[in-house]
């Protein structure tokens, strides 16, 4: 009798939850939104179905060569064979461990720096931003016993993170402080400030990299060299540095006047204010805008085939010219593809952790 009472008792199911409460809400909400619903699973299953097959149950995951292929699906015997390729470009086999323990030390210190509850965070961003990357040219490029392997030999997606995170890393401090020069009350700062920003969001990457890869030597000594890889560095930081220095200037117009007052209020000097007080908000305003313009570096970094580096793009078409390969171009672009969706999917949704956590309230 009680057992009977407590069931009777106890509430009903709640339908908000589910699948179908799911299916219902964003798919069924209505009549006519059923109806787009079903007529567009009416279209792309069958297109979707054919992907799946080709990619999945029909391609050819093991085998000895182009034989063992099955023309009705993907051959990723391809992308087998051509893997070390891919992820080291031209890379020495015998040297690649010091390529890997780079990826490593890299992907470790950027999950520490990541986890909320790591401790002195700051002095490990310090090692991150200063010491680190003394460590990895130093790995990369050799030296202290090291073979030397020049930076012709880079390639894949080594030398694509290669650029990815030294542009990232260097065009944003640079691009903060264009944009307090350009917010400067000194006219010839600001005005040389404005300059630059201006000139280099008027001319496109390509041209960038092409004039820093022909004009850069001529304005150096003839002693000094400069090889491909650094003249593309140069020309990506004075680029990207650029747009950087915009989305701070939109972050530091946004704060209110109130904020630079109570800074003064309190003594502070002009860099105490802009550090500790103004920057840090102007940065979480950003956030979004700054991700996007990392993110979009990380992708024109498969311009630099212009000036003869090989990134991960680029590598595609030497495996490709490979007569014992001939014709299966869809699979390598499909599979970098699948990369640069992983790092530019992983980037997005870090801001949007970010922005979840640094959230004060400023939003309505």
């Amino acid at each position: 009798m009680f057992v009977t009472e407590m069931q009777e008792a106890l509430p009903p199911p709640d339908n908000r939850r589910g699948l179908l409460a799911w299916l219902r809400a964003n798919l069924f909400p209505n009549w006519w939104n059923g109806l787009v619903t079903l007529l567009l699973a009416y279209l792309l299953l069958p297109a979707l179905w054919h992907l799946i097959d080709w990619a999945f149950i029909s391609a050819t995951w093991s085998g000895n060569g182009r034989a063992d292929c099955d023309p009705e699906g993907a051959c990723w015997l391809f992308i087998e064979s051509r893997f070390g390729q891919y992820i080291y470009g031209f890379y020495p086999i015998d040297q690649r461990w010091r390529v890997n323990i780079v990826f490593v030390g890299l992907a470790g210190l950027l999950a520490l720096l990541i986890w909320p509850k790591t401790p002195r965070k700051g002095w490990l961003a310090l090692f991150t931003l200063l010491v680190f990357p003394c460590l990895a040219y130093v790995l990369l490029h050799g030296g202290f016993g090291l073979k030397n392997v020049d930076t012709n030999r880079w390639g894949g997606l080594m030398l694509t993170l290669v650029l990815a995170v030294v542009g990232i890393a260097v065009a944003l401090p640079f691009g903060i402080l264009l944009a307090l020069g350009r917010r400067s009350h000194m006219p010839i700062i600001s005005s040389l400030s404005t300059v630059y920003i201006e000139f280099w969001r008027a001319v496109p990457l390509i041209t960038v990299l092409f004039m820093a890869s022909v004009m850069l030597p001529l304005f150096v000594a003839g002693e000094v060299e400069f090889d491909k890889l650094l003249r593309a560095l140069i020309g990506i930081i004075m680029f990207q540095s650029a747009y950087v220095a915009e989305v701070v200037r939109g972050g530091l117009q946004a704060i209110p006047k109130g904020q630079y007052e109570a800074g003064d209020a309190l003594g502070l000097s002009y860099w105490k204010v802009m550090g500790l007080i103004i920057m840090p908000q102007a940065l979480k305003i950003t956030i979004p805008s700054l991700v996007n313009t990392f993110i979009s570096l990380f992708k024109d970094t498969s311009l630099v085939l212009i000036i003869g580096l090989f990134d991960l793009l680029a590598i595609s078409k030497v495996a490709l010219a490979d007569p014992n390969w001939l014709g299966y171009s869809t699979e390598a672009y499909v599979f970098i593809a699948l990369i640069f969706w992983m790092f530019c999917f992983g980037m997005s949704r870090y801001s949007i952790y970010l922005e979840r956590k640094l959230h004060t309230g400023h939003k309505r």
